[in-house]
């Protein structure tokens, strides 16, 4: 009886492979080859690109996990780590690689992606694309005014404070989170969206959020796809090093899943965070304004929002320092009072606490 079952789900899971239920059953949990099964955009480097100073390999010794002192790459590899860098004043202090990866090897973002898409939304503000953070998000979604999306604003968005009724729940194949990620039909999926509670209530770490922001900012584009504004305005202008690609929804017109789904390298994740650890500025040129970087960087509690994330960055401690954060233990750190970053991509989170490992290593630097 048991592996009749067992057949039947199977059956019905390739049957289905097509739709989110099939597809969550088929890939059953995000992975670090996701890249490779969905839909993508081509995101092109420039002609010349940026690369940091191999400096003199500077790490920790070791580190103690649990009560148990182990060497440091050592205790990386037991992690499910695939990279982990430390640059320092634009030296690269250490970088290693694991399981097969090595500096081109993709790696999907996750939500790291949630802090590039508020950078593209700041640029788009710069340029007048959208007028302010201020605006309700039915400015460019006006079908969202019949669920009583007027008062929710760009701003709550950002700071995850919109009241949205979203399941996070990674294990629900008939979840929010299984629609956004494996779905297929993003622009009509948003719509459909309700409001749980008044925005500006509180803060609640929700996806959706992230990916309404993605549809606000096609929308302001007008005509203009995500990736290829982030092509312009950020993957050229900063000298990536590799192609990256973002994964869409579906294969015709489809768009950007902007709360996950970038795909890129160590190296040029690493140069995000240098445009922040920069103040927006790329080797004098500003590519994002100052008081944008500020705005997302700072702690701020008004408005139900919480003092570890703002504008879609979190900030770990209050020593100034923040990052991009995803679901496998992805993670672009930075620390401007020591001029230092880091990243950290996974096949796993692993079995530690990353925030306190990244400040650890932030204070011992």
């Amino acid at each position: 009886m048991k592996k009749y079952h067992l057949i039947t789900v199977i059956s019905l899971a390739i049957l289905l492979s097509s739709c989110k239920v099939g597809r969550f059953f088929v890939y059953n949990f995000a992975g670090i080859q996701d890249h490779k099964i969905f839909p993508n955009r081509t995101i092109e480097k420039g002609d010349s690109s940026f690369t940091f100073i191999e400096g003199i390999e500077k790490k920790p010794k070791s580190i103690t996990q649990n009560d148990e002192k182990m060497e440091f790459d050592e205790f990386l590899k037991a992690q499910k780590s695939v990279a982990f860098m430390i640059i320092r004043n634009d030296s690269i202090l250490y970088e290693k690689y694991f399981r097969t990866y090595d500096e081109s090897s993709i790696v999907p973002s996750f939500s790291m992606a949630k802090s590039v898409t508020s950078i593209l939304v700041g640029i788009a503000i710069d340029e007048g694309f959208i007028r302010s953070v201020d605006e309700p998000v039915t400015n460019y979604i006006p079908e969202l005014k019949a669920n009583g999306f007027d008062k929710v604003t760009l701003k709550h968005l950002l700071q995850m404070t919109s009241g949205l009724d979203y399941n996070e729940g990674y294990f629900n194949p008939f979840g929010d989170v299984a629609t956004f990620y494996y779905g297929t039909k993003l622009r009509q999926e948003i719509p459909k969206m309700q409001l749980k509670h008044e925005p500006g209530e509180k803060f609640e770490y929700l996806s959706g959020n992230t990916q309404i922001l993605g549809l606000v900012l096609e929308r302001a584009l007008n005509g203009t796809t995500i990736s290829d504004y982030l092509q312009e305005k950020l993957w050229i202008p900063l000298g990536m090093e590799y192609d990256a690609s973002w994964s869409t929804d579906h294969k015709e017109n489809g768009i950007e899943k902007t709360f996950c789904c970038l795909n890129a390298r160590a190296r040029d994740f690493a140069k995000i965070g240098r445009l922040y650890l920069n103040k927006g500025n790329w080797n004098g040129k500003q590519i994002v304004s100052e008081e944008w970087v500020e705005t997302s960087t700072k702690i701020d509690r008004t408005e139900g929002s919480e003092r570890f994330y703002q504008y879609q960055w979190w900030l770990p401690s209050d020593n100034g320092d923040f990052m991009a954060q995803g679901i496998l233990g992805q993670y672009i750190y930075v620390y401007p009072e020591k001029n230092l970053i880091i990243v950290r991509l996974g096949k796993k989170q692993g079995n530690t606490s990353w925030w306190s490992v990244l400040t650890s290593l932030g204070k011992a630097y």
